[in-house]
């Protein structure tokens, strides 16, 4: 099997510029990767071989006339399946919808063609984006390449599953809980939920943000070089910017980081995590950084109110399914849906009140820091079948304590890999910033993987 789809995207393009490798090659070296592991790690849906390797040959000839299209001129990606891409079809990870077909991109997607990235195809999910595994109704069941009988997370599943096995430099997700940070950690990847409005999304949502899953920082800055052009779609995005997106470590010496092992909801973490994320800081702290306790800041309230108005609004969505529609939906979300039906209005209001001040709360406590260094789970791992960590639709939200604030407060969180339990599964270091200060938090994370040594070999799945 080739290695070359485990180069990272800032050494292919650098490759391509000086004609040592051929996007056509690449291409063809990812699709057969794809090929040959997927029945295993289920992590693909609608790909696109054609289309790619027609795309790959456009890219070559532009590299050939030295005028490449953008800064991922023939770079192999893929794109979560919520992300619409002309003319493929949109389940929402669910069998219980009449799935439509996209008639233009989503600004995600329409930037990465208009930079010359190879789409691959689409990368699955569970039912509406609403679960942090890989369990879908209508998807194959996808799983972590470290180990296949255990969960990649989500909702982003299958992006973070690919970036794992190396079926493509950069991939896609979404994130409005901790959609891209969650199995990215499990993975082993690097994820940035960046800002909100940062990258265009459409159609735009409180908290909602599309972000990019790699195997590096830098190849991470690289694609919000592109993802982070503005698309006027979205009518709640950050004004075009100017931003350096080079990803130099940051130098630490004088940084003031806070250090948060209790959000104040969600489960208690396990030993394992809380030791990886200490020791984590401990580097921050013999490279100069101060680092001080962080008291937690969250409270049952705000994840319970959010929980309510998430059922209700879901609840809303799915009302015109029919009886046989709804029966299709994964029985874990039917159940979290149904839960919602017999909330009164004030009680979907008070629900929604909590994302304000979550958000205060959040940008209140964060503030005194210049970045807070955070776990992303509360857990190390679960069963590849399991929905959530408690598999209990009556207790959803339990493990997404640490990444839902910043949604909330629109403030940018990286997620990159600090270790390894004693099952030999990753765990991930969050970083969190200051709004808008998506490229310190992108510098943090190159300055902790300067700091961190070397990492384990990526999974293999060569017969």
């Amino acid at each position: 099997m080739s290695e070359l789809p485990d180069l990272p995207a800032t050494v292919l393009v650098s490759a391509y510029r000086e004609r040592r490798l051929s996007p056509v090659e690449v291409t063809r070296a990812a699709l057969a990767r794809i090929d040959a592991w997927d029945d295993q790690i289920c992590a693909t849906w609608a790909m696109d071989p054609e289309g790619a390797l027609a795309a790959a040959r456009q890219s070559e000839t532009r590299w050939q006339s030295g005028t490449p299209a953008g800064p991922l001129d023939g770079v192999p990606v893929t794109v979560k399946e919520n992300i619409a891409t002309k003319g493929v079809t949109m389940p929402a990870g669910t069998a219980a919808v009449n799935a439509m077909v996209a008639t233009e991109d989503a600004p995600a997607a329409a930037r990465l063609r208009e930079s010359g990235a190879v789409i691959l195809g689409k990368t699955t999910m569970p039912d509406f984006g609403m679960l942090s595994s890989g369990l879908s109704s209508f998807h194959r069941l996808a799983r972590n390449p470290w180990n296949l009988a255990m969960n990649p997370g989500g909702s982003s599943a299958g992006a973070s599953a690919a970036t794992a096995a190396g079926y493509a430099p950069i991939n896609i997700g979404t994130d409005i809980g901790g959609s891209v940070r969650l199995p990215a950690a499990l993975c082993g990847a690097v994820s940035l939920k960046p800002s909100f409005g940062r990258i265009p999304v459409s159609p735009p949502f409180l908290g909602r943000a599309a972000g990019p899953i790699t195997r590096t920082v830098a190849d991470a800055a690289l694609a919000m070089q592109v993802l982070s052009l503005p698309d006027s779609r979205d009518y709640m995005s950050l004004p075009p910017a100017d931003l350096d997106w080079s990803a130099e470590p940051l130098p630490l010496r004088g940084l003031k980081l806070g250090l948060c092992l209790d959000t104040g909801i969600g489960s208690d973490p396990d030993p394992e995590v809380v030791d990886a994320i200490t020791n984590a800081a401990r580097l921050f702290a013999d490279a100069g950084a101060t680092v001080e306790p962080l008291a937690p800041f969250l409270n049952r309230d705000m994840i319970e109110g959010l929980d309510r108005f998430w059922r209700a609004r879901f609840g809303s969505d799915t009302a015109g399914l029919s009886d046989e529609q709804r029966a299709k939906i994964l029985p874990y979300i039917r159940d979290w849906i149904e839960g919602g039906d017999e909330l009164s209005g004030r009680d979907v209001y008070r629900g929604f009140a909590q994302i304000p001040a979550m958000s205060q709360a959040t940008q209140k406590a964060t503030a005194p820091f210049d970045y807070v260094l955070l776990p992303v789970w509360p857990t190390v791992s679960f069963p590849a079948d399991y929905a959530s960590p408690l598999n209990n639709p009556a207790k959803p939200f339990e493990h997404i304590g640490y990444c839902v604030g910043f949604n909330m407060s629109e403030q940018p969180a990286l997620s990159v890999n600090c270790g390894y339990s004693t099952s030999s599964m990753p765990i991930g270091l969050q970083i969190a910033g200051r709004r808008f200060d998506d490229t310190g938090v992108l510098r943090m994370g190159a300055a902790f993987e300067a700091m961190r040594g070397p990492q384990r070999s990526w999974p293999r799945f060569d017969r």
